[in-house]
């Protein structure tokens, strides 16, 4: 689809469809996730909670602006992949392009496997190194991020973090809608996931080998320039391997199931969690100007 859309058009219009389907995409997955978890919490879902609280609406509307900004960039490489067909650079082909399905299975595995180890590389470099970390800092000012703050970057990041989808089909054949579709649904949606900020109940944050939400918030709130923590995305092999695994003992683990052992998430100290009121999310001015709430409006929705 994707293949045949760049045929028929230009860069421009290629990037603009890409954007849009980024678009609607993104929108969905996270907005889905923050109306459930975030508009209106349960204490039984807020007990699974990494950070026990919630981002101002403030801090909401910059992730989503920022994602936008995400959006546009991202779309850059996969829309000049297709258009460098025509010059012999760009090896993308659409429908099974005469490979057949075992070599789209094939390709599904080398770009999820290949992209988690080139994530895992670039995310430790914008920690390692004083240049790159002030390309990504912006993405750390969500220390306690929500669905909205995935692809949150500066355009320098995320045009780096999206070079994949433009460098792939300059190494190997490969279909323009898996790729886009790898990259935009299943990439995605477990960076919705990992920037969720609730833990799954089947998965313990503990584990040794999946990097899970738990993980991703300790990352936001505690890895900084030249102290990396699970700069990973799906495994933690690469961060076992470079030692940059967050450890702590029970009596110390940030983690939510810790947390409620220890007795931290009773009833009561989820009633005097602040709730923000995101019906500001709500109005035009607000994302306009960023405007505060009128004199006199309440800064927590009514609980009920």
């Amino acid at each position: 689809m994707l293949y045949e859309l760049a045929r028929a058009g230009n860069l421009l219009t290629t990037w603009l469809a890409l954007t849009t389907l980024g678009l609607v995409l993104t929108t969905l997955m996270s907005g889905a996730l923050f109306a459930r978890y975030y508009w209106r919490p349960s204490y039984e879902a807020w007990r699974r909670k990494s950070n026990p609280r919630f981002p101002a609406p403030a801090m909401v509307r910059r992730e989503v602006l920022q994602m936008l900004k995400g959006i546009c960039t991202a779309t850059l490489c996969p829309a000049l992949a297709l258009h460098l067909v025509d010059s012999g650079w760009s090896r993308a082909y659409g429908g099974l392009g005469g490979y057949g399905v075992g070599y789209l299975i094939l390709t599904f595995f080398v770009v999820w496997i290949g992209s988690d180890l080139y994530e895992f590389a670039y995310h430790r470099l914008g920690h390692t190194h004083r240049f790159w970390w002030r390309q990504h800092k912006p993405h750390h000012v969500f220390a306690n991020p929500s669905p909205f703050a995935v692809i949150a970057d500066d355009h320098l990041d995320q045009l780096i973090r999206s070079a994949p989808m433009l460098l792939l089909p300059l190494l190997m054949p490969i279909n323009m809608d898996l790729m886009f579709l790898t990259y935009g649904a299943f990439f995605y949606g477990y960076g919705v996931y990992l920037h969720w900020g609730y833990e799954l109940p089947w998965l313990d944050a503990h584990n040794p080998w999946i990097n899970g939400s738990f993980q991703h918030y300790v990352h936001h709130a505690r890895s900084t320039l030249q102290k990396p923590l699970h700069t990973g995305f799906f495994f933690k092999l690469w961060d076992r391997m470079a030692g940059s695994v967050y450890a702590a003992g029970p009596d110390e683990c940030l983690c939510a199931r810790c947390c409620d052992a220890r007795g931290e998430r009773t009833r009561a100290a989820f009633d005097a969690i602040e709730k923000p009121d995101y019906s500001v999310l709500r109005s035009p001015s607000f994302w306009l100007r960023g405007a505060a709430l009128p004199a006199g409006a309440p800064a927590t929705r009514p609980e009920g």
